[in-house]
């Protein structure tokens, strides 16, 4: 039996910190589709700068797809992301 209920959230809205989650959670992985163009993906916890990726310029690689390891990473108020370059975004957290 699972510890904890996993919920997902996702979005294609560019722009400055997305609200994904209004609450403390753990990311526990994500699904990041890149563009033609090279872009980023940039979680932070209220404003906050957590961890950035960069995705390839290339729609023909497909998906990204992250597992985070072990409990995840804790975002202590909320769970935003701002998406350049990047069609959209799927959260997995708990």
């Amino acid at each position: 039996m699972a510890g904890s209920d996993v919920k997902a959230n996702s979005t294609t809205s560019t722009g400055s910190n997305v609200v994904l989650f209004g609450g403390p959670i753990r990311l526990k992985g994500f699904i990041a589709t890149p563009t033609a163009n090279a872009g980023t993906v940039t979680f932070a916890d209220d404003n906050v700068t957590i961890f950035s990726i960069t995705t390839a310029a290339s729609v023909a690689s497909g998906p990204i797809s992250i597992s985070i390891p072990d409990e995840g990473i804790k975002f202590g108020t909320k769970l935003q992301a701002n998406l350049a370059n990047v069609a959209g975004l799927t959260v997995f957290f708990a």
